[in-house]
């Protein structure tokens, strides 16, 4: 691949993630779902249907304030439209409305994406986790067992 159109796809990609991110922070997750395929993973969620249940109750859970920073993204392009992205992820959030108190981030993990170009022309997420690198005293949020029980066949893993 040219310099220049590894640059730009690097750029789409990087942006496609910023979007997702951006959608969870300010609009709960509520479009989360059409930023993947349809048998997606995400962490240890499986399909869309699952992931959108997820950010619904993730938004009963009542007010939450949080940002996704990325930072040092990398993209790889495979030859048969996949991709593969990979950030450092550093996650603030604490339950409440702003503003509150200053602290660091809850979590700093590793983000690593597999992506493929859809019929549409869209880049989507095939599969999305994180390698935890440090973790702070505050919970991310993460539902009971019995919510797995009913939306996703994959269990929580904590």
């Amino acid at each position: 691949m040219a310099p220049d159109d590894h640059m730009l796809l690097t750029h789409l990609l990087f942006s496609n993630a910023v979007d997702y991110w951006h959608d969870v922070d300010h609009n709960d997750g509520m479009n989360a779902r059409d930023f993947y395929v349809e048998d997606a993973t995400f962490f240890n969620l499986r399909g869309r249907e699952a992931i959108h249940q997820f950010y619904l109750w993730r938004k009963e859970r009542g007010a939450r304030t949080v940002r996704h920073l990325m930072s040092n993204f990398r993209a790889r392009l495979e030859g048969d439209g996949t991709a593969h992205t990979e950030c450092v992820m550093l996650l603030y959030a604490a339950d409440g409305e702003p503003v509150l108190p200053s602290a660091p981030p809850i979590q700093i993990a590793d983000q690593i994406d597999e992506l493929v170009l859809c019929d549409d022309g869209r880049w989507r997420f095939r599969a999305r986790r994180f390698v935890n690198i440090f973790k702070g005293d505050i919970p991310t949020t993460v539902p009971p067992p019995e919510w797995y029980a009913r939306y996703n066949p994959v269990p929580a893993d904590g």
